[in-house]
C-alpha cells in the first residue's frame, strides 16, 4: 500500500517494553501500511536541557535521519496516566533543540505530515491524548493527520482493532500524496 507515490513513512515506538502491546500494535499498522520502525529504547537520549550539554548523544542524529529520509512520522506510544508515554515525553520536549541549536533540521519538518497510534488496556478511548500531538503538528506546520485508539484481548490484536488500523493506513495513504 505504501503511504504514497515517492512518500516514505516511519512509525516511532516510544515504549517502556520494546516486545509489549503498543509494539505489537505498531508491528501490525507497519505491516499494513510498508512503513518502517524505530524503537527510541535504541537510542540514548535524555530530556530537553536550556544549556544543551546533552546535544552529543542520540537525539540530534536521530531528528536529521527522520527529517532527510521521511515524509510522515506516526508516533506510537501507549497510554499512561492519560497521557504519553515518558520516554516519548522526552522525544517530543527535545524537539526543542531543532528549534534552537539544530534550527536546519527544524525547518524540515514544516510541510511533513504526522499521525500518531495509542495503546491501552482496554477499548475506552482517551481523546486528550490526542492534543499534545496535534498541537505540535501546528505548532511546527506539520500537517497532522488524525489518531487511532487501540488495545490487546488475550494477548491478541482484536479484529475491529485490526480494522481501525487497516483504515488507518489506507486513510494516510489516500490523504498523503507528492
Amino acid at each position: 500500500m505504501g503511504v504514497g507515490v515517492g512518500m516514505k513513512g516511519i512509525i516511532i515506538l516510544g515504549s517502556s517494553r520494546s516486545d509489549g502491546h503498543t509494539a505489537q500494535i505498531a508491528r501490525y499498522l507497519q505491516q499494513q501500511g510498508g512503513y518502517d520502525l524505530i524503537d527510541l529504547k535504541d537510542y540514548s537520549f535524555s530530556g530537553f536541557d536550556y544549556n544543551h550539554k546533552n546535544r552529543t548523544d542520540d537525539f540530534l542524529p536521530l531528528m536529521r535521519r527522520l527529517t532527510d529520509q521521511y515524509d510522515l512520522l506516526i508516533f506510537a506510544t501507549p497510554v499512561y496516566w492519560y497521557t504519553m508515554s515518558g520516554i516519548m515525553k522526552h522525544f517530543f520536549d527535545r524537539i526543542s533543540d531543532c528549534l534552537k541549536i539544530e534550527k536546519p533540521t527544524g525547518r524540515k519538518l514544516r510541510g511533513m505530515h504526522m499521525a500518531m497510534i495509542c495503546c491501552s488496556s482496554d477499548d475506552e478511548a482517551y481523546p486528550e491524548m490526542e492534543m499534545p500531538f496535534k498541537r505540535s503538528a501546528e505548532y511546527l506546520g506539520m500537517n497532522y493527520h488524525g489518531y487511532v485508539h487501540t488495545w490487546i484481548e488475550d494477548e491478541r490484536i482484536p479484529s475491529e482493532v485490526q480494522q481501525r488500523l487497516s483504515a488507518f493506513a489506507v486513510m494516510l495513504s489516500q490523504n498523503i500524496k507528492d
